[in-house]
């Protein structure tokens, strides 16, 4: 039971992680804000049950978001937390409910707002002028995006009036729907592609590297919050905001009580359809700064604040075809072609089927009438089959595939598993889905090779593994061309110049200096995510050992349960795998585990180190780097066994107290610097 709930926190950490990085960096979503918190929720509730297994990098302890490569990143004088989300009237009276007990109290007001569906920003201004302009990026560091917010034209880049010297403010930069639909329409008209929505194409021009591009796009703002100086309310800060210049919303409102904020929630649940801009719910905050305060902070939210989602709106269309997708380990997921039909302004004519079983339990078949919803108004999916409008003579109970669409490999589907397999380990989708893993942020981070660029090396046979990349030289990529078809059936060619072909080969060698639980990390072993590949890379020390360990032995290491053993063996079973990491070693990455990589002293040797809050000299990533330098070892939580709690501020009030409970050491950030450096 242990193990399959071990399994299941693994892959849901996974899909986290991913569905992170495609929302911010790449602002491509591919899955709702419903279908996201949910999946959030469940690895919560697993965390808290079985903490031993609980990954230290788990999505549950980030705020939302990660840095791109393109701009400078700065750290936030204060972070920029996530907030919950709530999608029913239950959950936010039990959020009520809980600040009432937290405050011992009724006696406080909460606001009201619109929830913007855009991009956070961060504003700071000196002696009125804006300096810097920051996203949100992973909550304690942004990119910065001055020139690019400069050219809002809603924007005061200067302020009016009695404003303070210091200010932080924080806003949402969006777009409105009717200069999305122009901006589409101009785009249409010039052969380029589309945008899918403004909340895309908002956050797709803010991190765009021209600001005289920037420019030309019809992006507003408006500031929902003053951060510094302080002010006793809330409300009050919000109505200086106005007084300095800048842009707020007439639509926030002062409630008493909860049953005003549920009036409020109903109302524009109706009326928002009438905004010239798209909202996605409402964010309640408490009004009062001392009660903010007092109820603090969660690792990832704010306990003072929550967001209220609306429900997402349905269609009903033709489902014309059901076509599948192979993903990088030979997944086939089923896809509902649709007959386009409008939602929520955009033309849908795609939904998610999910597996053979979901198909089977709601009887879809093609050329059914269905009921689409547009999940987080992003990813649609398919909800209902409309049974009363199906004709009998046109539709036939689907069958679903058994051989791989991209290969004509055999599909397997495990006992107990709802996803069917391509068997292939040549089949083209995966090789690309395979090289893409390996050349990811967290594994080999290889600058310069993108989904497209990988494609032209797949469908060129330049790379069919991801050891040919080390193979690659100037004269086989330069000038290689390839047309690519676009979603809507249009095409685009793209081909390697000589400044990219120079940026991929850097990206290439400078792969070779990750150490090997990276390396391991990015052979897309099937369970093994970043801390199963460090902690395989701890056990085993190196490749060769890995490969000659059987499923018994591999159950013994610490936290490696069944279904990974399983793998790791059938993964090093497979001669072309052990062929490609010899190929991997010759090529002259890091293929041995190193405990001493860049290890300065042995001051923290056996010390196990728990890190939590903002420090002012270093982020959280670097003084955990500065930590293991010194021999120490980073744990997730505070236990009876640790032996000191790094304590920067906004610490986790948790482990605080669990650090009170075991009578752990609390050092803070100078007390640590002294204690090595000294």
């Amino acid at each position: 039971m242990t193990e399959s709930l071990h399994k299941e926190m693994l892959e849901l950490t996974r899909q986290l992680q991913e569905h992170n990085y495609k929302y911010y960096v790449l602002a491509e979503p591919t899955v709702s804000d419903k279908e996201f918190d949910e999946k959030l929720k469940r690895l919560e509730i697993l965390e808290a049950k079985f903490p031993e297994l609980k990954d230290p990098n788990s999505p549950t302890q980030k705020v939302g978001g990660d840095l791109t490569k393109n701009f400078e990143t700065f750290e936030h004088k204060r972070p920029m937390f996530s907030l919950g989300n709530t999608y029913n009237k239950e959950e936010l009276v039990e959020f009520d409910n809980r600040v009432q007990k937290n405050l011992g109290s009724n006696s406080y007001e909460y606001i009201a707002e619109l929830k913007f569906d855009g991009l956070a920003i961060s504003l700071h201004y000196k002696n009125g002028v804006l300096q810097k302009a920051l996203t949100r990026g992973d909550g304690k560091k942004g990119d910065d995006v001055t020139k690019n917010v400069q050219t809002i034209r809603t924007l005061n880049t200067t302020l009016i009036g009695d404003f303070p010297t210091d200010l932080e403010v924080r806003g949402e930069i969006f777009m409105h729907k009717a200069a999305f639909k122009k901006l589409n329409q101009k785009r249409e008209n010039n052969g380029l592609s589309k945008f899918a929505n403004p909340r895309n194409c908002a956050a797709g021009t803010i991190k765009m590297q021209d600001p005289k591009v920037v420019a030309q796009r019809p992006l507003d703002i408006f500031i929902y919050h003053l951060v510094a100086p302080e002010t006793n309310t809330h409300w009050e800060g919000i109505r200086m905001l106005k007084t300095w210049g800048l842009k707020t919303s007439s639509h926030s409102k002062l409630c008493e009580n909860i049953d005003e904020l549920l009036s409020f929630i109903a109302f524009w649940d109706k009326e928002r359809h009438q905004l010239s801009y798209d909202i996605d719910g409402i964010v309640i905050k408490v009004n009062e700064v001392e009660c903010q305060h007092q109820l603090g902070y969660t690792s990832k939210f704010p306990r003072w604040a929550i967001s209220y989602k609306f429900e997402s709106e349905q269609a009903i269309t033709i489902l014309q075809k059901i076509s599948y997708q192979v993903g990088r380990t030979g997944a086939i997921t089923p896809v509902a072609n649709l007959k386009p039909v409008n939602l929520l302004g955009t033309t849908v004519k795609r939904a998610s089927l999910h597996n053979e079983d979901f198909i089977s339990s709601m009887d879809v078949r093609e050329n059914d009438v269905v009921k689409i919803e547009k999940g987080g108004e992003i990813i649609p999916k398919v909800v209902a089959v409309v049974t009363e409008d199906r004709n009998e003579h046109n539709t036939f109970p689907f069958q679903f595939i058994q051989n791989c669409p991209a290969c004509g490999g055999r599909l397997n589907k495990k006992t107990g598993e709802a996803i069917h397999y391509c068997t292939n380990h040549f089949c083209p989708p995966q090789v690309k889905g395979r090289i893409a893993h390996f050349a990811s942020r967290n594994a080999m981070d290889i600058e310069g090779l993108g989904n497209e660029t990988i494609e032209l090396l797949v469908d060129r046979s330049l790379v069919n593994n991801f050891s040919d990349l080390y193979n690659l030289t100037f004269d086989n990529l330069y000038n290689l061309t390839k047309e690519i078809e676009n979603e809507d059936g249009t095409y685009k060619k793209i081909s390697l110049k000589e400044k990219s072909v120079n940026n991929l080969l850097r990206g290439i060698e400078k792969s070779k200096e990750k150490p090997f639980e990276k390396v391991l990390y990015g052979l897309g072993i099937r369970y093994v995510g970043e801390t199963v590949a460090r902690k395989l890379a701890i056990a085993y020390k190196n490749w060769e050992n890995l490969s000659r360990a059987n499923k018994e032995e591999l159950e013994q290491t610490n936290e490696i349960g069944n279904k990974i053993a399983e793998s790791v063996v059938a993964y090093f079973s497979n001669k072309g795998n052990l062929e490609a990491l010899k190929e991997l070693q010759q090529s002259g990455l890091q293929m041995t585990y190193s405990s001493t990589n860049n290890q300065i002293s042995k001051k923290l040797e056996n010390q196990k180190i728990v890190v939590s809050g903002i420090f002012e000299k270093y982020s959280r990533e670097e003084i955990k780097k500065y930590v293991r330098m010194h021999g120490g070892t980073i744990q997730a939580g505070v236990s009876s066994n640790t032996n000191f709690l790094l304590a920067g501020n906004s610490l986790g009030p948790s482990k605080l107290e669990k650090a009170k409970k075991f009578g752990v050491k609390i050092v803070s950030e100078e007390q640590l610097i002294n204690m090595l450096d000294g």
